[in-house]
């Protein structure tokens, strides 16, 4: 008999689940660390999940 598995989580489209990311903006500061800015998808608002279709009921 098989067991209920859970649906797979939706990964976002448009960041492929990679919804942060530390971009280097090249050079290095005066204390030798690398200079970096923090970019997050707009879509998924730093999740990496795609949000879940409403199901909508029509009355018959």
């Amino acid at each position: 008999m098989t067991h209920p598995t859970a649906a797979p989580a939706r990964i976002c489209g448009n960041c492929d689940g990679f919804a942060t990311v530390k971009v280097t903006l090249g050079g290095r500061n005066r204390h030798g660390h690398l200079r970096t800015v923090t970019a997050r998808c707009t879509t998924c608002h730093g999740t990496g999940r795609a949000r879940q279709a409403r199901v909508r009921e029509v009355a018959a």
